[in-house]
């Protein structure tokens, strides 16, 4: 009947308004629970490790060529493609063997440290909060190494490495890591006013933004550099 038709709208749109504020709830409720794991160790320390792997497989890949070429300065190398992705032109330079040595071993240093750190962090260990604060300078260090051996290869050297990029990316997500985790815990030893203020933006997820646009920003970098060069 009419009536009941009547009727039956207006259940289904009372239906529709309850459900609205219910969906959206739920949604909040879902990027609540996102942003809070990532404040989780088990998100932080697994990115730590999983970046960490990365990088140590990429210097172990340099280090092995590094030998290769030292036994032989004219053995091509596999990931020679063209005149800008050369990785024999990189690692031939002054800025590969910076300290008398090939740069690669620093990382077949350094990473395992980091993978320790990440590994005991899962299984629940607590470290010293000198410790995470010297763990932090000491990868900040390796951090603008690295980016100055980004820019050198760039711009001076005039060549890319697609392991030495590796190294770069896996660098930076690590550096990002170790210091979400050290803002989240206070391991910096920060004044309380700012330290709040600095938390309040990794529940924001600030420090994500900040990392996708700096990884966007040196690859328009490599890209207006040199163009179809790349692919050439």
């Amino acid at each position: 009947t009419p009536r009941s038709w009547c009727s039956a709208r207006r259940c289904g749109a009372s239906e529709r308004r309850q459900t609205g504020p219910t969906t959206l709830t739920t949604s909040d409720d879902l990027l609540e629970r996102i942003h809070r794991f990532r404040q989780t160790d088990r998100w932080i320390f697994s990115t730590m490790l999983f970046s960490a792997c990365l990088s140590l497989y990429a210097s172990f890949v340099l280090s092995t060529d590094a030998i290769r070429l030292a036994a032989n300065p004219k053995v091509g190398l596999p990931c020679n493609l063209n005149e800008v992705i050369n990785c024999s032109a990189v690692a031939r330079s002054w800025q590969a063997g910076l300290f008398g040595f090939p740069n690669a071993f620093l990382g077949l240093m350094a990473e395992p440290v980091v993978i320790t750190i990440a590994l005991a962090s899962l299984a629940g260990v607590r470290f010293p909060r000198g410790f995470m604060l010297a763990a932090q300078i000491v990868y900040g260090l390796g951090f603008v190494f690295a980016y100055w051996l980004f820019f050198e290869s760039t711009f001076v050297i005039g060549a890319l490495c697609p392991w030495c990029l590796l190294v770069t990316v896996s660098t930076t997500l690590v550096f990002a890591s170790l210091t979400h985790v050290n803002l989240r815990d206070n391991n910096l030893f920060l004044p309380t006013s700012l330290h709040k203020t600095l938390t309040k933006g990794l529940r924001l997820g600030v420090d994500n933004l900040l990392v996708v646009l700096w990884l966007g920003a040196i690859t328009t970098l490599v890209l207006a550099k040199y163009g179809p060069a790349l692919f050439g």
